[in-house]
């Protein structure tokens, strides 16, 4: 049973804005820890932002002030702005749950379920 789903991914030019989303139709949202994540081949999986059960929003500094994550609790989704992309943003990028209890954000090994994700190219 497929848990999470993410969508949205495309390619865009530097500069441009792309917005990621997820929806978990196995497992639902509440009392969980969503976040995004994103790798490239060759590298570890790098935690760019998660949002923890009370609301509370971590950002990883690569991406700081230009990427924004929001669940919306009545279409049950959860969402990445991307602002100002640049070409290294260039990645798979993979929406995550936590079990029920939340361990460090941004760690992936905090999250035991994945989406398969969606691929985003930002060309120069």
């Amino acid at each position: 049973q497929v848990q999470l789903q993410e969508s949205g991914g495309g390619s865009v030019q530097a500069g441009r804005p792309l917005t990621l989303s997820c929806i978990a139709p196995g497992i639902g949202f509440d009392g969980r820890c969503m976040g995004w994540f994103r790798q490239t081949p060759g590298k570890e999986r790098e935690g760019l932002a998660t949002i923890s059960t009370n609301g509370r929003t971590y950002y990883a500094d690569s991406v700081k002030g230009r990427f924004t994550i929001s669940q919306d609790y009545a279409r049950k989704t959860l969402n990445l702005q991307m602002a100002n992309l640049k070409p290294e943003d260039t990645a798979m990028y993979y929406c995550a749950a936590s079990g029920l209890s939340c361990g460090r954000p941004l760690a992936p090994s905090s999250f035991g379920f994945w989406g398969r994700g969606t691929q985003v190219t930002v060309s120069s």
